[in-house]
């Protein structure tokens, strides 16, 4: 009888974690993005095509790509393998915009892509998770409802943004006053999550921290370049490159953990699924932070250079 009520109360626990903390906290951190978001940085998108479909295609479909090629080549396997992919298959979040700032990128940019893709994440990322949980896990591991999991990306992400968004349009002085309380309660957030992730699959990553940990970093490092190289080939300015690097570089790990305790099937709140993700948001600066500054350098130089033209 003692062990079912542990049992009963430890399911409860769960259940509060995944339904309650996990959506309400990457709500929280979606409501800061969208009150830094206005409708201007949707305008930018019709009016500065080029740069947006490079942001687009570096991020919604040569990422998947890319980070497919590392888990291959690393021997990522299972649920390691899918919850890399579905980290590949979620948007940018505020740190990439926080990042570009710090790099002198074209901060326009890169809100206007961060808020973009988060909205299309509602269409794409239901339908990869899909395919990869196909790919990469046994019948019964992950049970992926493509219709139900878009209800839900939108009740997390979309709507959160919205709210935002029409809170800076009809209170723009108290959407400022409340940004950085809200930023620094979605870091917070950030941080717990990411702990207690790292925690529920400590003895996974303990196993595989060597393989997992350089993978990291250095898929972090090529996905900046991989930004980068792709704006370079359409002409853009060096400061568009900066932001469409930190774009394609700097995933929403937040969203790849939520979906993770709302895909998995068994009984653990923070599944291994959850772990690349959480990884990620440990180790990404150290992809980030070599990267960023070379990004810094060349910004720099470009600024002092003669002046080019930005494409925002």
């Amino acid at each position: 009888m003692g062990n079912a009520d542990k049992s009963l109360s430890g399911n409860s626990s769960v259940d509060v974690l995944v339904s309650v903390f996990l959506p309400l906290s990457l709500g929280i951190i979606m409501l800061s993005l969208g009150l830094g978001l206005r409708v201007a940085d949707f305008v930018r998108v019709i009016q500065q095509p080029r740069a947006v479909f490079a942001g687009l295609f570096a991020q919604v479909i040569l990422l998947p790509i890319i980070v497919y090629g590392f888990v291959v080549a690393f021997g990522v396997s299972g649920e390691l393998a899918f919850g890399f992919m579905l980290l590949a298959a979620s948007p940018g979040g505020v740190t990439s915009n926080i990042l570009t700032k710090l790099v002198g990128g074209t901060l326009a940019l890169s809100i206007s892509l961060t808020g973009l893709i988060s909205l299309l994440s509602v269409i794409t990322v239901p339908l990869l998770a899909a395919f990869w949980a196909g790919l990469f896990l046994d019948a019964g591991d992950v049970t992926v409802n493509v219709t139900s999991l878009a209800l839900k990306m939108f009740a997390i992400t979309a709507v959160p943004v919205a709210i935002g968004m029409a809170i800076r349009a009809a209170a723009n002085r108290f959407a400022t006053r409340i940004e950085p309380a809200l930023s620094f309660m979605a870091a917070v957030l950030f941080v717990i999550i990411v702990i207690a992730a790292v925690a529920a699959s400590w003895d996974v990553l303990v196993a595989n921290w060597a393989t997992l940990a350089p993978m990291t970093a250095l898929m972090v490092l090529c996905l900046l370049a991989l930004g980068w190289s792709v704006a370079r080939a359409l002409g853009l300015p060096v400061a568009d490159r900066a932001a469409i690097g930190m774009e394609t570089g700097i995933q929403n790990s937040t969203v790849a953990i939520t979906l993770a305790g709302i895909l998995h099937a068994g009984p653990e709140a923070l599944p291994v699924i959850a772990l690349p993700a959480a990884m990620y948001g440990i180790l990404m600066y150290l992809g980030a932070l070599p990267g960023g500054y070379l990004m810094y350098r060349v910004t720099k130089g470009a600024a002092r250079a003669p002046a080019q033209a930005p494409s925002f």
